[in-house]
């Protein structure tokens, strides 16, 4: 089984791309994130051509996540327990992001996640995307104590580096979010409550990022950021036998500024 996560940087504008590249990847559990779509624009009808199950949950243009799958899409749960609300405007009522979705796939618990960016150490959505991490932890603990043999994957845009080299110069992420200590120690919380980094074994870095920013040739001057993950309860990371960026798909016009992460799991 083949499993992959990817942030699309809007489905509508790169669902030819997704197309493409799952028809030569041979993914089988694909985890979008930033659809940034609602429901009823989700372009459906060109996944399940290909022959995918699909769920999804956009409530705007901003954020949205979705997993498609074709060994099965069964127990779809938008948002986990516990998760935190956001508000952006002062006098509108809090409410939950589409950041957060499940599925079992093919006897696999995904969890499609795309946790807040932070955007400034000083910011409220600061305090909400380490809140929204706790919640996590809190959750995926649950999942873990209820069935310690439970095959869970938490796969997607984590907005944080955990580790210096997950960056291509440290020094020019100071003072500023995805490298703080509180997230980093907020991102080892859930790897201590039994979620492991499958990809790091097989990908080692420096050098290994999934995202690339568009301006200053981010890119093509390989000045990358590692912030897409799967981590893995002990049973799933006991399957897998391989794991990769593939960086390819940042390359060419309409990219999206993430590259797919894909795991491969033994039967």
């Amino acid at each position: 089984m083949r499993l992959a996560t990817w942030n699309v940087n809007s489905i509508r504008t790169r669902a030819d791309r997704v197309v493409a590249w799952l028809q030569r990847s041979d993914v089988d559990v694909l985890a979008l994130q930033e659809t940034k779509c609602r429901d009823d624009q989700f372009p459906e009808s060109r996944f399940t051509e290909l022959g995918y199950q699909v769920a999804h949950v956009g409530h705007s243009q901003w954020n949205g996540v979705a997993v498609l799958s074709r060994v099965g899409l069964e127990d779809v749960e938008v948002g986990f327990p516990g998760m935190p609300t956001w508000s952006a405007k002062e006098g509108v009522e809090p409410a939950p992001e589409a950041r957060a979705l499940g599925a079992t796939c093919g006897g696999v618990r995904v969890w499609s996640l795309y946790v807040p960016n932070g955007r400034t150490l000083t910011d409220p959505h600061y305090r909400y995307k380490l809140a929204w991490l706790e919640a996590l932890r809190t959750a995926a603990s649950g999942w873990l104590a209820a069935d310690a043999g439970a095959q869970v994957a938490l796969v997607g845009d984590w907005n944080i580096a955990p580790q210096d080299d997950d960056v291509w110069d440290v020094r020019v992420f100071a003072h500023s979010t995805h490298v703080s200590e509180p997230e980093r120690a907020a991102f080892r919380a859930i790897v201590d409550a039994g979620f492991a980094d499958v990809v790091r074994p097989h990908a080692p870095g420096p050098g290994v990022y999934t995202y690339w920013d568009y301006t200053q040739l981010r890119f093509a001057r390989r000045e990358g950021m590692r912030i897409d993950f799967v981590l893995g309860s002990p049973a799933l990371a006991a399957r897998v036998t391989n794991a990769l960026v593939d960086r390819q798909e940042r390359k060419g016009k309409g990219a999206s500024d993430h590259a797919p992460v894909v795991v491969e799991l033994a039967d």
